[in-house]
Formats: C-alpha cells, sequence, structure tokens
C-alpha cells in the first residue's frame, strides 16, 4: 500500500528548479538563522577580554551566554505561536529590527548589567525570528523534495553560523571585543530590507483569540528553567534555591496545561505534542546540541585554560565541523529522500557518539592529526544529521500550527542543550580544582563520556522509532495515514521514501 502526500499549500512552491527571488528569500532567511548561531559563539570567544575591560568576574560572564539563551529558551514557543497568530512577515521583521538595536546597543554600553540586559533582549528577538522563519519556509514549500532541499540549505546555516562563530570571534576579539557585537548590526540590517522587499505577505490565524493565561504560564515555565539550570551549577543543585525553582516550573507547567484544556482557542494545541516525528525531532536535537555544546565547552576550557591555545587556534581546530556543516548542504535533502529522515538521524547521533568517546584519546601534548582531527571529523558527521532533524519535526503538520511545531522544536533545541551543559559542568567541577594538566583532562573525561552517550541516547531513539514504524506497517490492518504512532518521514509505505515503498507494495 502507498501513500500520497498532503496537498500542497496554495501559492507553494513545489518544484527544485527556482527562481532568483525565491533563492533571495530562502538566502535571507538562512542569513538570520546564521546570525543568532553567530553571536552565541562569537560573544563565547570574546569573554575573557570583556570581563577585564569592564572588571566582570566568571559569575558576571556567565551571563552574557546565559542571558542570551534565558531570552531565546524561555520565550520561543510563545514567538512560534505568536508569528502564527498575527502574521509571519509581521512578526519577522519586528523581531529582526529589536535584535539590530539591541546588537548595536551592546556595542556601545560599557555597563555590564547592561550588556547582560541587551543580550537578554537579543535573545528574545531570536525566540521570534528562529521559529518564524523556519515556519515562512514550510509554509511556503510543498512538502517533499522542494521542502526538505529548503530545510537542509536553512539548517546548515544556522548550525554554520554557530561552527564559524569561533573563528569570526577569534578575529574580531583581536581587533576588540566589541566588533563581536557590532558586526551582526550591518548584516541584519541587510538582512532586514531583503525579508521587507522578498517575504510574501500572509494573513493572521483567522481563529487563535489571545491565550494570556495561557502566554503567561507557558514564558513563566520557560523562562524559570533555563534560569534554575544555568544558574544551578553556582547555587548548587541541592540548594534550597535551586529546588524551590524547579518546584515552581512543575506548578507552572501544571497551571500551563489545565488551561490550554480548558480554553477556547488555547496557545499551544497539546495534541500536536501527539505527533510522533515532532517529539522524536525534538529529542535527536536535545541528543545533537546538548552533547555538542558539552564537547565545546570542554574542549575550550582545555585547549585555551589548560594548554594554553590561543582563540583563533581553538576555532581552527574545530573548524572542520563547521566545513562539514556547509558541504552537507549540497546533499543531505537527497539523504533524506534516499533513506528517510530516521535512518538519517541514527546514523548520524551513533557516528558523533563514536567521535566523542574517540576524542578520550587526548592527553597533555596531542597531536592534531592523529588525535584530534579524526575525531572532529567523527563529531562533524552528527551536524550533517541535523537538516533531517527539521524535516522530521514538521512533516505532516498543517499550515497553521507550522510556527507552533518550530517553536516546540527550537526550544527543544535551547533548554534541552542547556540543561545537559549544566549536568556536564557539574560532573567536571564536581571534584578538587585541578593543577596540572594530567588532572584537568582526567577531570573533563567524564564530561566527554557524558557527552557520547547523550548523542548515543539520541540515536537509540530514532532507531527504536524506525523499528515502531516497521511494526506498525508490517501490520495489515494499520493504516499509516491515520495511525498517531507512525512518523510520514519514516514510514516505508509513504512516498517520502520511495524504494522501501515499491518493497511494500
Amino acid at each position: 500500500m502507498t501513500t500520497t502526500s498532503p496537498p500542497a499549500p496554495t501559492g507553494a512552491i513545489t518544484t527544485t528548479g527556482w527562481s532568483l527571488r525565491v533563492w533571495a528569500m530562502l538566502i535571507t532567511l538562512c542569513i538570520v538563522l546564521f546570525l543568532d548561531g553567530l553571536d552565541v559563539s562569537m560573544i563565547g570567544v570574546a569573554l575573557p577580554s570583556i570581563g577585564a575591560e569592564l572588571d566582570l568576574g566568571t559569575s558576571s560572564l556567565q551571563w552574557l551566554i546565559s542571558g542570551y539563551v534565558l531570552g531565546y529558551g524561555g520565550l520561543l514557543l510563545l514567538g512560534g505561536r505568536t508569528a502564527d497568530l498575527l502574521g509571519r512577515r509581521r512578526v519577522f521583521l519586528i523581531a529582526l529590527a529589536v535584535f539590530a538595536v539591541a546588537s548595536l546597543a551592546g556595542g556601545l554600553v560599557s555597563n555590564g548589567p547592561l550588556l547582560i540586559l541587551t543580550r537578554f533582549v537579543k535573545g528574545l528577538a531570536a525566540a521570534f525570528t528562529a521559529p518564524t522563519g523556519l515556519s515562512i519556509i514550510t509554509t511556503n514549500f510543498a512538502e517533499g523534495p522542494a521542502r526538505n532541499k529548503a530545510l537542509s540549505i536553512y539548517t546548515v546555516f544556522g548550525a554554520g553560523g554557530y561552527s564559524f562563530g569561533l573563528v569570526f570571534g577569534g578575529l574580531m576579539t583581536g581587533v576588540g571585543w566589541r566588533w563581536t557585537f557590532l558586526l551582526p548590526v550591518p548584516i541584519a540590517l541587510a538582512a532586514l530590507v531583503s525579508a521587507y522587499l522578498l517575504l510574501p505577505k500572509d494573513k493572521p490565524a483567522e481563529e487563535g483569540g489571545h491565550d494570556i493565561f495561557g502566554a503567561v504560564f507557558s514564558t513563566g515555565a520557560m523562562l524559570l528553567l533555563v534560569y534554575t539550570v544555568v544558574s544551578a551549577p553556582e547555587a548548587g543543585w541541592g540548594s534550597a534555591r535551586t529546588v524551590l525553582s524547579f518546584i515552581g516550573v512543575a506548578a507552572l507547567v501544571a497551571a500551563f496545561i489545565a488551561v490550554e484544556s480548558r480554553v477556547r482557542h488555547p496557545l499551544i494545541r497539546l495534541g500536536i505534542l501527539r505527533k510522533v516525528s515532532l517529539v522524536r525531532a525534538s529529542l535527536a536535537i536535545v541528543a545533537l546540541g546538548g552533547s555538542y555544546f558539552s564537547f565545546q565547552f570542554i574542549a575550550t576550557l582545555y585547549f585555551q585554560d589548560t594548554l594554553g591555545w590561543s582563540p583563533l587556534e581553538l576555532a581552527l581546530a574545530l573548524l572542520p565541523v563547521g566545513l562539514m556543516v556547509t558541504a552537507s548542504a549540497f546533499f543531505s535533502d537527497r539523504l533524506v529522500e534516499r533513506f528517510g529522515t530516521g535512518p538519517v538521524i541514527a546514523v548520524t547521533l551513533s557516528v558523533m557518539a563514536i567521535g566523542y568517546l574517540a576524542f578520550l584519546r587526548i592527553d597533555t601534548s596531542p597531536s592534531y592529526v592523529a588525535m584530534i582531527l579524526p575525531a572532529v571529523l567523527l563529531i562533524g558527521v552528527g551536524w550533517i544529521g541535523f537538516p533531517a532533524v527539521n524535516i522530521q519535526a514538521t512533516s505532516g503538520i498543517d499550515d497553521h500550527e507550522q510556527g507552533l511545531a518550530a517553536g516546540v522544536l527550537q526550544t527543544s533545541m535551547q533548554v534541552g542543550p542547556a540543561l545537559i551543559l549544566a549536568v556536564t559542568t557539574a560532573m567536571i567541577t564536581s571534584g578538587s580544582p585541578a593543577t596540572t594538566p594530567t588532572e584537568a583532562l582526567d577531570a573533563f573525561r567524564p564530561g566527554l563520556v557524558f557527552a557520547g552517550a547523550v548523542a548515543l541516547a539520541g540515536a537509540v531513539v530514532a532507531i527504536l522509532g524506525l523499528a515502531l514504524a516497521r511494526e506498525r506497517t508490517a501490520d495489515p490492518t494499520t493504516d499509516p495515514t491515520t495511525d498517531p504512532t507512525v512518523d510520514p518521514s519514516t514510514d516505508p509505505t509513504t512516498d517520502a521514501d520511495p524504494e522501501p515503498a515499491l518493497e511494500a507494495a
């Protein structure tokens, strides 16, 4: 039995032979996502210089990163749903303008709290541009080859921004740390003009209302969760503040679920969480991002603080990851069309886990070619599966909920890795302070093992999803078009995976 894909929305792009205007629109959205990733990693490289000039301690510097995550992760669900309700083009333009202004302000202020505030505002703006940009793509490109190609290019830019941000951060910090804030300004303004001219006008959702209580509870829960996670290592995981904060998160989530199950036009339709493709994609992106951010955190501490590498040397050492991500833009969509999202995610995360474990071979005077490069290349393979995660998350989602699905996925990408990084930090700082490179390396090894375990867990989830899909489709009484446990992007009876479909027929 074979099934057909859902009909394309009116005016949706169904072919992969795109006009110059379509390419320009897509590249504009890609550049904005690139800026989101670029901003996070650039600032990380500049932290020592910022602390020296503004006399900020380690705890204050942490909030230059955490403030961005707090705004980004805390408001993503609201950002995605707001785009559905108010219009994607309008929300995207406003948020991008706010991002540019906050970047300019960050490059001009000389006060620590104000600098942290600009980072929070930038994270807030990104919480609206990221899910909105993704939903603009998924509502303008028909599900299938056209959307797969667009999403592959789009997500490669996001991952590439984070990877190449290390290089840009090293270069800009050499000129002056303020340039890490100012560099995005002209790029964001150019993208704003381009988006104004190229993004198609859309109408707000005809229904939806204004779920004020849902917005308050969901945003409060996300903000408190991210704050608790990023501050727990300093306050202590067992401290009264941390425990009470987690209890507060649970209470807010319970209140949110109660409201959403009763309100006529909920902010988030809870039924969307029964979409297994979205849940699996969210778990995969937590495994991908969480394991890599933990690895990069450990590598930064070991190579820069312990071995004395410069920021630029570290950036160049990890550059192969960014190059692999960029190269994957040319073939990742074909991998998905050939094998389906599930197999691609399972294989790439498995290889990534092997890369983390291979990194355990390094010593206090590691050879780059023999020890570091092989591990970095294996880790980079994991990011080749990043486009497949986004394709899986938005597969089969109705147009009016694409922003919501994107918000769920992006929230997973921010909150999940923040939690995993906090656990990693606790693991590597739980012992006595290291006084020699050997002691530092011994302290870091558990964190590397944990990163590998997280990536492997994501691969296992993907493999189990494939097994479940095959079991369901082997049952002649199961209709994959109505069974909520079957993921259409990995179901072997759908047109998304043509060769197994022919076999089943």
